[in-house]
């Protein structure tokens, strides 16, 4: 069985998936039997009414926004994500972005929403097939809003829910449009990839694993974050995994628990990532979401699931 709807606002029901766009904002949810998955945020967002006077500093953050996840919803239907957090204002749910886009000598931010952005083409699609749901979108990336240097398909694959919890798989391909485009992580050292800003939970802890020797190849390798959840006496936790395939496997993982933040890293520490004009990058993660806490043991299991199924 195989759906689709493209661009225009449409929305299909099956025994359990739905996507559906919405008429008034243009974002997109997916739903499972009625209850949220998570809103993909394609078309721009605007800042919240009086947002800006809440804010003590930054405010040249505080930029409409589009291409991003938020809310990203736990199992209970609870959103998990922030967004227009009041200490990072360009914070903004599940989002990829890099601090440091080059672009003939100069940089841009596209984390901070500075210099360069990423906007809708309106180029979108969603299929159903073999119980999955797949959206599909594109973005160019815009140099001072003018100049095209880089096109974008984002990928989402949202499994069904089942015993082992919520699973969605991202792709993230990136196709140079220009030449001399660089991506780096803040002064090639620190935050840039694929970024995750939750809400603040109850006994919320964030914890990564590359659980066997650096000598196996390839590493295990993720990161975390649990917390005890609002509607049961169990946890609830959500785990980020990493496709072996990306280039510089494994990232590294970056936590800032004081600002419920965190990330597997692209690219490697001290480099910058060169995309080359009619080139593409190709990045590809996982997202589960699942009641109570598993050991790493188990999460290694998942790992290993993860990397044996094909893009």
């Amino acid at each position: 069985m195989f759906f689709l709807c493209v661009v225009f606002p449409c929305s299909f029901t099956s025994a359990e998936l739905t996507a559906r766009k919405d008429a008034e904002t243009g974002q997109w949810l997916i739903s499972e039997n009625g209850k949220p998955v998570l809103q993909y945020n394609y078309a721009t967002v605007p800042l919240p009414e009086g947002y800006l006077e809440r804010l003590q500093h930054g405010q040249q953050y505080a930029v409409a926004r589009s291409n991003y996840l938020h809310p990203l919803f736990d199992l209970d239907g609870e959103p998990i994500t922030m967004d227009w957090a009041l200490d990072h204002a360009h914070h903004r749910g599940i989002y990829w972005a890099w601090p440091e886009v080059g672009y003939k000598g100069a940089l841009g931010d596209l984390h901070a929403l500075q210099v360069v952005f990423a906007r809708p083409t309106g180029e979108i699609k969603v299929t159903k097939e073999n119980a999955k749901l797949t959206l599909v979108a594109e973005n160019v990336w815009k140099w001072k809003d003018e100049e095209s240097i880089v096109h974008e398909t984002v990928t989402i694959v949202v499994h069904p829910l089942d015993k082992a919890g919520r699973k969605i798989d991202m792709e993230f391909q990136f196709k140079g449009l220009a030449n001399e485009v660089t991506l780096a992580r803040r002064g090639t050292e620190a935050y840039g990839g694929l970024n995750i800003r939750m809400q603040q939970h109850v006994e919320q802890v964030i914890g990564t694993s590359k659980n066997d020797s650096e000598s196996t190849t390839p590493q295990p390798s993720w990161v975390f974050t649990s917390w005890k959840s609002p509607k049961s006496e169990g946890r609830t936790e959500f785990t980020v995994f990493e496709k072996k395939g990306n280039p510089d496997y494994p990232g590294q993982l970056i936590q800032y628990p004081e600002i419920n933040w965190f990330q597997p890293t692209f690219p490697k520490a001290g480099t910058r990532y060169s995309l080359k004009k009619d080139e593409t990058l190709t990045l590809r993660y996982r997202l589960w979401i699942h009641n109570d806490a598993f050991d790493d043991v188990s999460r290694k299991h998942a790992w290993q699931d993860y990397q044996n199924e094909k893009p």
